[in-house]
Formats: structure tokens, sequence, C-alpha cells
């Protein structure tokens, strides 16, 4: 019994690179930098957020706050990370709190490896 093993949770991320391309065409380069520059500010606050209201036990709160995620999320492209914020927002609609707290983890990996994506993207021309 001796023998530990330490699992390391990794999310595979994808940018919609279509949707970044529709974003960058409906406007000038600079605004759409602010766009997904503000989007990215947001997204980390708010995934902060998710985090103080679940450790907090407001899962109203939580709810209402990983649903705020979703637009975000699909506007610059973070389809994943959209899908993962809307399964937290059920799983605390719901009270199920192992579901919530698997879901919850889930969402700041995906938000992290979803926000490092865009900001790698940023040294490539869209």
């Amino acid at each position: 019994m001796s023998n530990v093993t330490q699992l390391r949770l990794s999310e595979h991320v994808q940018v919609d690179h279509d949707r970044l391309d529709a974003l960058y065409s409906e406007m000038d380069h600079a605004a759409a930098e602010d766009v997904v520059c503000r989007a990215m500010e947001e997204l980390a606050l708010r995934m902060a957020h998710c985090d103080r209201l679940y450790r907090a036990g407001d899962l109203d709160g939580l709810h209402k706050a990983s649903r705020s995620l979703i637009a975000i999320a699909d506007q610059i492209g973070m389809k994943v990370m959209a899908q993962v914020a809307a399964d937290v927002a059920t799983c605390a609609k719901s009270r199920n709190q192992i579901a919530l707290a698997a879901t919850l983890s889930r969402l700041m990996r995906t938000g992290e490896e979803s926000l490092t994506a865009i900001w790698d993207l940023q040294d490539i021309t869209i």
C-alpha cells in the first residue's frame, strides 16, 4: 500500500479560428485585439469569482457566474470552455456537489489552458 499514483490532469483545448477570423473581419485589427484582450481579462476575473462562490457555498451565485462565462468564451472561440461553464451551471443548479467539484476543477483547467492558447495566438497574425 505504499504506491501512490499521481494523476496529472490536463485539458485539450482548441481555439475556434473561424470565430476569431470572423471577429477580426467584423472590425479593424486594433478593435478586435481590444475585444479579445478585454474578454480574456473578464474571463480570468469571472473564473476567480466562480472559485470564490464555490468555496463560500453560494451555489445560486455560482450558477449565475458560470452562465456569464459562456457568452464571453464563445465570443472569442473558446468552445470547450463555454461547454464546461455550462456543465458547471447545470451542476450548481441541480446541487450535485460531487459533479460540481469535478466540473469546476475542469473549468479552471480548461479556462487556464484556453486563455494560454489565445495568448499564444496573439503572436500570430489573424
